[in-house]
């Protein structure tokens, strides 16, 4: 982040911090009244003490082991990245100024695997029972740091109530780009959020007839996977199935289910075939090439949208075959559920899927160990899904956040004091059985909104998340004070700045290949830049829509009349090497010329983008 965009967060923080700190008119009050530091989440037993913590040029960061000295490291990175300068990582006795990282197994009856315990005084110091508690204490310190150099002494214990606090990603039609990913862990670890599930597209070596864009490369998960793992995200995969699976096979019929009119269905697979679970467990095998998590997510969602299971007798007879003439049409799909499960634990996975369809009407259950995240209202609820030993995961659709589509209320959520047992349609009294909570983002109008537009509406809700499902879900009087909590303690370290482009509003003349063409570059609110040509603006159009955007490679860019709240006119213009690569904000794709001259979009993978240079 630019040096002027850090003061102004440290300006913003200040005054934020003042007002959620201030003191009552009397006197009185004002002496009673404890003084707690501004985090997110908020810290729920602040217990204050005489004086505070400096933090200043003698500052070290002591770690007594490999543990705590793993958490350091990446703490020194990331208290350079906020500002901070160059703070050293050493061994041996502390000093006073010096910042204390202690990882205590023997602390875990009190701290479990992620709390801490953080005392500020002449030292800082940070104990966790494991590496990840001790991690979740430096996000905390940053957080404080974010509002200045003096932390006031007092100590506090920091346990999460709720073990999975997350947000899922739809990146499985409309490409994301892996900048904008990487951002999203950093928050999210910033946050305490420690789970991001991932419903994309690797592109597959086994499968290559499948490797339509927008895919990600086995080294861009590995980049990513390893970011995560840094700052103990844990990145779960999803492949869809057995409905949504367009994406996989729309060039592969014969593993399309057919329906009793012999029309192909190309977002269904048929799960009444082996060599359907044979594809599918094959690119579980690619996946667990990139993807360390131990969980894997098959969705199972919406797989009879907009139909039934009337149109396929292969199911019904599918499942009378394998369980007796008692069995229903959906015992066949619960199969194929159950097929997934036993070869994702074979290999060391524990099973995930979505809710809307268990509705009840399958007679054979589904197999034990798997978590159900719930996020639609049908007849099975949440609390029946628990007491017949299933872990629950609350992925509400009022927490959603769709492009061009719905939004989550926000602060509807606070100040109803939504936590995870509040369900669709239904509202439990016990947090037993709940895992925790999450966001979800969804493309649902590819063109909808761009990366930095979605950016913008995720900070409220991932604020909002990580306090309802670490803490109290209600720390502050108002939404507006609570708010005012995020601007205090500002963006995560080391974030990249997407909204900046990288050259001044003018008239330029671009050059690349054989081709120019002369355009004004003005910036657009949401950090992009449009090209105004005496034709119009330059835009992605024709092809093949995926979810009304032109994501087809090979597709022309053109002259079309200009529309401030077209996005595929939207470009980000990136630079490399002496010039800049022009990439489509919404597509994802970069701009290239071809033989005979024209100017086309297509992934980086598959044709090196333009070098343009501008004059």
């Amino acid at each position: 982040m630019p040096e002027a965009g850090k003061r102004l967060w440290r300006l913003l923080g200040a005054v934020a911090a003042l007002t959620l700190l201030a003191a009552p008119t009397s006197a009185v009050a004002q002496q009673r009244r404890p003084v707690t530091p501004v985090t997110v989440p908020a810290l729920a037993d602040w217990t204050p003490e005489q004086g505070s913590y400096a933090f200043g040029a003698g500052t070290r960061l002591v770690a007594a082991d490999a543990a705590g000295r793993k958490v350091a490291d990446t703490l020194a990175g990331d208290l350079r990245a906020a500002g901070h300068g160059v703070v050293p990582v050493t061994t041996g006795a502390s000093r006073p100024g010096d910042i204390v990282i202690d990882v205590r197994p023997s602390a875990a009856p009190t701290l479990g695997a992620e709390g801490y315990r953080l005392t500020s005084g002449r030292r800082l110091s940070i104990t966790g029972a494991t590496g990840t508690g001790a991690f979740y204490g430096t996000r905390t310190l940053l957080q404080l740091l974010a509002q200045g150099d003096r932390i006031p002494a007092g100590h506090t214990t920091d346990v999460p109530r709720y073990r999975e606090r997350g947000v899922g990603v739809c990146a499985c039609y409309i490409h994301v780009s892996l900048p904008w990913l990487e951002n999203l862990v950093r928050e999210m670890a910033y946050h305490k959020l420690n789970q991001l599930l991932l419903e994309l597209k690797v592109k597959s070596d086994a499968h290559p007839e499948a490797n339509t864009w927008g895919y990600y490369t086995k080294d861009e998960i590995r980049q990513l996977v390893a970011l995560g793992d840094r700052y103990h995200v844990e990145i779960i995969p999803e492949i869809n199935s057995p409905g949504h699976m367009d994406p996989w096979i729309e060039n592969r019929p014969d593993l399309q289910l057919t329906d009793s009119d012999g029309t192909r269905q190309p977002a269904r697979l048929d799960v009444t075939q082996q060599a359907a679970f044979d594809y599918y467990t094959s690119l579980m095998d690619e996946y667990a090439q990139v993807f360390t998590a131990k969980s894997w997510h098959m969705g199972a969602d919406e797989y009879m949208l907009g139909s039934d299971y009337a149109k396929y007798p292969q199911m019904l007879a599918f499942a009378r075959e394998k369980y007796g003439p008692g069995a229903t049409p959906q015992d066949a799909y619960v199969d194929f559920i159950n097929r997934v499960q036993a070869y994702a634990a074979g290999k060391g996975r524990q099973l995930r899927i979505w809710n809307d369809g268990l509705t009840g009407a399958n007679t054979v259950p589904v197999a034990a160990g798997t978590t159900v995240e719930h996020w639609l209202d049908v007849a099975v609820k949440p609390s029946r899904l628990i007491a017949q030993g299933y872990a629950v995961m609350n992925a509400s659709y009022s927490l959603y956040l769709v492009r061009g589509g719905f939004h989550s209320n926000t602060e509807a959520l606070y100040d109803q004091s939504w936590d995870p047992r509040s369900f669709e349609g239904e509202k439990l009294a016990s947090a037993d059985g709940i895992t925790g909570a999450k966001i979800s983002l969804w493309p649902d109008n590819g063109s909808g909104e761009t990366e930095n537009e979605v950016t913008t509406e995720l900070r409220p809700a991932l604020s909002h998340i990580a306090q309802a499902t670490w803490g109290d879900p209600h720390p502050d009087a108002t939404y507006a004070e609570f708010t005012a909590r995020g601007t205090a303690v500002g963006p995560a370290p080391g974030l990249r700045d997407l909204t900046k482009v990288p050259v001044p509003d003018g008239t330029y003349t671009f050059r690349a290949d054989g081709v120019s063409f002369r355009a004004d570059v003005l910036r657009t609110p949401d950090g992009y830049a449009t090209l105004r040509g005496t034709d119009g603006c330059l835009e992605i159009r024709g092809g093949k829509l995926t979810l009304n955007a032109p994501l087809q490679p090979g597709v022309q860019a053109t002259w079309q009349p200009c529309d401030s709240q077209n996005t595929v006119q939207r470009w980000e213009l990136e630079p490399a090497a002496d010039g800049y690569h022009l990439v489509d904000a919404i597509t994802r794709m970069a701009l290239t010329v071809t033989d005979d001259g024209r100017v086309v979009q297509y992934p980086p993978d598959q044709r090196t983008p333009a070098l343009w240079h501008l004059t």
